[in-house]
């Protein structure tokens, strides 16, 4: 292994409310804080933030423990009715390397916290990023999916 096989995230914050417990669907109605480390940023590295109505967060799923993490194929949330796919074929919260990506509204900037909804992360999650949502970084051209991914999806948010 060089030390470019080598990777060390250290946490810009955490997710405070929400949800303490993990559990799929009915995010949508879900308020929590996202709070950055007071002791590495200032109220400066939130300014402008507050213009955008959407973020994108990357996160670290920690209460998934190592021996859950799965590698190979499954049935998403071991539905037999769906067909088998691999881990990079679904957004399940047992990644290899435990990394979750989200998109949840902005209501206020408030010191270091960003109050918003719709984030699926729980209480006291690593947060390791935090970008604003910008329509060019969505798709271009059309999308397409699976019918069970639609079906999976349908009460999350």
């Amino acid at each position: 292994m060089s030390w470019n096989d080598l990777v060390t995230i250290e946490p810009v914050g955490h997710v405070l409310g929400g949800r303490a417990e993990v559990f799929d669907d009915a995010w949508d109605a879900v308020d929590a804080v996202i709070r950055l480390d007071g002791s590495r940023f200032g109220e400066e590295a939130l300014f402008g933030l507050d213009t955008f109505s959407h973020l994108e967060i990357v996160f670290h799923f920690d209460q998934v423990k190592p021996e859950k993490i799965e590698t190979g194929a499954r049935h998403p949330r071991g539905n037999t009715g769906w067909p088998l796919v691999g881990i990079f074929a679904q957004r399940g919260k047992n990644r290899p390397n435990r990394i979750g990506v989200s998109r949840c509204r902005l209501h206020r900037v408030s010191g270091l916290d960003l109050h918003v909804s719709g984030l699926d992360a729980v209480a006291g999650t690593p947060v390791l990023d935090i970008k604003p949502y910008m329509d060019e970084f969505g798709p271009r051209g059309a999308v397409h999916q699976p019918a069970w991914a639609t079906e999976i999806m349908r009460d999350y948010y």
